[in-house]
């Protein structure tokens, strides 16, 4: 099953954004995980620590990403990667919504601040 159309891409909706799924083992993929985040104006995404690399790259629209001490501000066409263990924070601060395709390994689980892990569904 190469081939994944959009009819095939599953949204999920946590902390304001929407994150929508289309590489996983569902879609036939044994180590990888690719989604598209949306954004609206104004949402700042909750810190948090991942157990796996990701990677991330702007379609649309102007970010704040913050990984590790490291902050920078990302358009269209402009690309990061947090390594394995990285705390990350990610802002739109405009007031255009932010449209980002993210990559890591299925299995992903992110520890957010108060000390709980999430397993997101769009990364396994």
């Amino acid at each position: 099953m190469p081939f994944i159309r959009a009819d095939e891409a599953i949204a999920h909706e946590i902390h304001g954004g929407r994150f929508v799924s289309y590489v996983r083992p569902g879609t036939g993929s044994r180590d990888l995980a690719s989604w598209r985040v949306e954004m609206p104006a104004g949402m700042v995404g909750p810190a948090h620590t991942i157990s796996h690399e990701e990677t991330f790259y702007v379609l649309s629209g102007r970010l704040r990403l913050t990984i590790g001490d490291e902050g920078a501000e990302l358009g269209a066409g402009d690309a990061a990667v947090a390594p394995a263990g990285s705390r990350l924070a990610v802002a739109n601060t405009t007031d255009q919504p932010v449209h980002m395709w993210v990559t890591t390994l299925v299995g992903l689980t992110a520890e957010l601040a108060d000390g709980s892990t999430i397993s997101p569904p769009w990364a396994r």
